[in-house]
């Protein structure tokens, strides 16, 4: 169609400009102008033979993160993912697959390397979830995957590359605002692992010297309504509670026993609501900067990908709070 040889159409099929290739720019139009006529794409597989990458980026989930809403957790990791990817020129991969392991009763639960794994067709791999397989990761660090995880992750045989968050700046800037709003005595309701996202939260509720603010954890059984008996005993005044569910929860039963929140009690969720969880627009709550997380995740992977072999890079990214109006004054209830 265009009169020019295989080589002339490869040249400008990628792009390629510079002192070394030479194509006139008529040349070069006539060859875009056969592209556009014939709707020619470059085979991916082709492609990757010959550049090792065809810039695609898999995304592996450990949990279900489809359908989603606008107030489902991971939907802000997605919509970052996607308009990073989108900006760079990359395809998304969703990896989904599970693994048939003992023990499962035939369910299956998901993990990246079993005998069906497809992993390699991606040039590098998005880590999403709140509990990541330490035998994955120990096998991606072994082998020398490109990968990014979304949070952050303990090392495994290796340093592992996340975009994380930073809840212990956030928590401990929290317990330090409690001191100075005059509450001595601050509770902490959640597992403190073993996510790294939980044990990090714990981490962060450390004694300040704002007020002579006291730290007490507290495992207040189920159900929920029972806990202000908890509280009451433990004479605290603020309780900060992992999951945002639990938060919410504490609020109805402090005011079914006719506390008022914040004044007879303070409450502050640590984290977002999660996938099956309604939002509280009352409860005051850290903001963790999902959106940004999977953007960022997507750079750094194919920042990685284009570098080769680099040291793992390990980001925290800042959280903001949400003001709402369950964490105010100390007032001593009656």
């Amino acid at each position: 169609m265009t009169g020019v040889s295989q080589a002339t159409v490869s040249l400008v099929l990628n792009n390629r400009t510079g002192d070394d290739v030479r194509i006139a720019p008529e040349t070069r139009q006539r060859v875009l102008d056969a592209i556009r006529a014939t709707g020619y794409v470059a085979d991916p597989v082709a492609r990757r033979l010959v550049s090792g990458r065809n810039r695609i980026l898999g995304v592996f989930t450990y949990e279900p993160v489809f359908p989603s809403t606008a107030a489902d957790f991971y939907h802000p990791f997605l919509v970052g993912i996607e308009q990073r990817a989108e900006q760079l020129g990359c395809d998304l991969l969703l990896f989904t697959s599970s693994s048939q392991l003992a023990g499962d009763g035939g369910a299956g639960r998901r993990r990246i390397f079993h005998a069906d794994s497809r992993i390699g067709i991606a040039d590098g791999t998005i880590l999403l979830g709140r509990r990541v397989d330490r035998d994955d990761l120990v096998r991606l660090v072994g082998e020398g995957h490109a990968f990014v995880s979304v949070g952050r992750r303990d090392d495994a045989g290796g340093p592992v590359p996340y975009v994380g968050a930073d809840y212990p700046a956030a928590v401990a800037a929290l317990v330090e605002r409690a001191g100075e709003l005059g509450h001595a005595r601050i509770g902490y309701l959640g597992t403190g692992g073993p996510a790294e996202s939980h044990a990090d939260r714990l981490r962060g509720f450390r004694p300040t010297g704002a007020g002579g603010t006291g730290q007490y954890r507290v495992h207040l059984p189920p159900p929920a309504r029972e806990w202000p008996a908890a509280i009451e005993r433990e004479r605290l005044t603020a309780v900060f509670l992992e999951e945002h569910a639990d938060a919410a929860a504490l609020v109805v039963a402090a005011r079914a026993r006719g506390w008022s929140v914040p004044g007879d009690l303070s409450v502050v969720a640590l984290g977002e609501p999660g996938a099956a969880g309604p939002l509280d627009d009352a409860l005051t709550r850290l903001r963790i900067p999902r959106r940004e997380m999977g953007w960022q995740a997507v750079e750094q992977l194919t920042a990685a990908i284009e570098g080769g072999a680099e040291p793992a890079v390990q980001r925290l990214l800042p959280c903001t709070v949400y003001a709402g109006s369950t964490f105010g004054p100390r007032r001593d209830r009656p």
